[in-house]
């Protein structure tokens, strides 16, 4: 296998972790916007990763490697979960029934999403310059070094 390959799959890692990471972000930080109905406001996202390749599950390891290469295949989608409805008649978004409406974004999961995310960025890294060091070494044994 190739080095490239190597640091391809990282970055491909990087990425998605990175995008993870940011997902979570921009739902906890639009937890606390309110509407003035069920459906109207934000939504909380998340990135679903989507089925590995049956082809290349069976092909051996190079077509697995190949499959890292192509880089991970995700789709961001939208939670579904109902907002939650808060009874405040005298807020300016509220609804004839006097209830505004909080994004269904549960902290603690978004907080446990964002750790998982970064450990796994870590590790990537760490991969990453494992690969390098590697590479180096292998050039000064072949400089006689």
């Amino acid at each position: 296998m190739d080095i490239q390959a190597s640091f391809a799959i990282s970055a491909a890692g990087m990425d998605l972790e990175r995008l993870r990471y940011e997902i979570s972000a921009a739902n906890l930080a639009n937890a606390n916007t309110v509407s003035g109905s069920a459906r109207g406001g934000f939504q909380p996202l998340r990135v679903t990763a989507l089925a590995a390749s049956q082809a290349a599950a069976g092909a051996g390891f190079d077509a697995l490697v190949r499959q890292g290469l192509s880089g991970p295949a995700y789709q961001i989608e939208p939670v579904g979960a109902e907002a939650r409805a808060v009874q405040d008649p005298g807020h300016p978004m509220a609804d004839v029934a006097g209830k505004v409406y909080f994004p269904a974004v549960d902290n603690a999961a978004e907080m446990m999403v964002m750790m998982s995310a970064s450990r796994a960025y870590e590790a990537n890294v760490a991969a990453l310059n494992t690969g390098r060091t590697m590479a180096l070494r292998a050039l000064d044994i072949g400089n006689g070094g």
